[in-house]
């Protein structure tokens, strides 16, 4: 434990110098980072076909944990589309005078030393770095085994940036994919200033029990999307269809579809474009009679009681009848996480009790759920998507990783 001690006194050390960087400075950076990631492809899908090789490609994690040259070009664009925006650092939150004459600021200022615990998903790394760095914050990683050697040699790219501009390697550190690293940054109190495990929710729960660190609670969803007596079918169709098959494995893919009883009759149409991507769906009593001979024998299921709860990253989906609207916002009341909600429907009052009643970070109308996203948000990225209520909630990009200071000033009042 006392070699992490060291380390993480290293990278508190390294967050100041990096605090008092220009916004010119990080923006610098974060383009030659870019820049690094287009001249190393090849080093960079090398060592990620290590991890790769360790998994089997029919595990939906497989699709997280892969990088190709596509998805290089898309963390490169996004590096550079973060390095245009705005840094909230030093913004003025609130000013005031106050009635003895002392001017007081609240002012936008890093957290310091943000820690991070992710499984495999190796872009993590970079965005974390990313958005850590135009914020002054340094960054502690501990990624997962999965991702061991991606990790490594992305790392590898961030430090010799870092190096051509003769700033401190120290400000983003790799820690070991081992369970005694989580343990070390989950116990470093007074080093690590907050700390987001981004993952499953074994992961998130192992986290939150464990931690004597500040934690903001990120990622895990159980993400319904719910068809109202008011849905347009072909609406339907298409978000539930992107909601479910866009990328299987990620927070916000669709785990359950709740459809309103007196719509069972389109429920065939509804999910039809699921066949084609060999969804399995797990469904209710009335769903499943309604499906018995209009979907695939072999991808259709009885749902078991557990399945209500299940966040299933796969080729997987629950189908649920509901009798109302509030009978629907009473399942995601009692089954959901808290990440993201949504309805298909044409009726506006039905959208407006929907999105005031639902208790979720991201709500949507007609829309799916896969729009939970940063970069979609307009953010650039996320460092993970809250679920919690208290401090940041849904994509967290740059102010949702500052904190603020009081700052005043005056000519010599003394408090009475």
């Amino acid at each position: 434990m006392e070699n992490f001690n060291h380390i993480f006194e290293s990278v508190k050390k390294a967050s100041k110098i990096i605090a008092n960087l220009s916004e010119a400075q990080r923006n610098d950076v974060l383009l030659a980072l870019a820049s690094e990631i287009d001249r190393n492809h090849e080093y960079l899908i090398e060592a990620n076909e290590f991890d790769l090789h360790k998994l089997d490609p029919q595990n939906p994690l497989y699709d997280r944990l892969k990088l190709t040259s596509q998805r290089l070009d898309d963390i490169a664009a996004s590096l550079r589309a973060i390095s245009k925006l705005k840094s909230p650092l030093g913004e003025i939150m609130e000013q005031r005078t106050l009635p003895n004459g002392i001017e007081l600021k609240k002012v936008r200022v890093p957290f310091g030393v943000i820690g991070i615990v992710y499984e495999a998903r190796p872009n993590v790394t970079f965005d974390v770095f990313a958005l850590c760095f135009k914020t002054g914050n340094a960054a502690v990683l501990k990624g997962g085994h999965d991702a061991e050697n991606s990790n490594k040699a992305i790392i590898s790219i961030i430090h010799k940036t870092l190096k051509d501009f003769g700033i401190p390697v120290n400000c983003c550190v790799l820690l070991p994919s081992t369970h005694e690293s989580t343990t070390a940054l989950l116990n470093a109190v007074g080093k690590i200033d907050l700390c987001i495990p981004r993952g499953g929710k074994n992961l998130i729960n192992y986290v939150r029990e464990n931690a004597k660190v500040p934690v903001i609670e990120t990622g895990a969803g159980v993400v319904h999307t719910y068809f109202d007596k008011a849905g347009d079918l072909e609406i339907g169709k298409k978000v539930i269809q992107n909601g479910k098959t866009r990328r299987v494995s990620v927070c916000n893919a669709l785990d359950s579809l709740l459809i309103h009883s007196e719509r069972l009759q389109d429920l065939p149409d509804l999910v039809k474009p699921l066949e084609n991507k060999k969804v399995e769906l797990f469904a209710d009593e009335r769903a499943f009679e309604k499906l018995m001979g209009n979907y695939p024998d072999f991808l259709l299921k009885k749902a078991r009681k557990e399945d209500c709860d299940r966040e299933w990253m796969d080729h997987k989906m629950g189908i649920y009848t509901v009798n109302s609207l509030q009978d629907a916002i009473l399942h995601i009341d009692r089954h959901g996480s808290g990440h993201s909600e949504s309805i298909i429907t044409e009726d506006e009052k039905s959208a407006e009790v929907f999105c005031r009643e639902v208790d979720a970070a991201c709500v949507y109308v007609n829309l799916p759920t896969s729009f939970s996203d940063g970069g979609e948000f307009g953010l650039g990225a996320e460092i993970g998507i809250s679920t919690q209520k208290l401090g940041p909630r849904g994509p967290m990009g740059l102010a949702e990783i500052t904190t603020y200071r009081y700052v005043l000033s005056g000519h010599g009042q003394i408090r009475q």
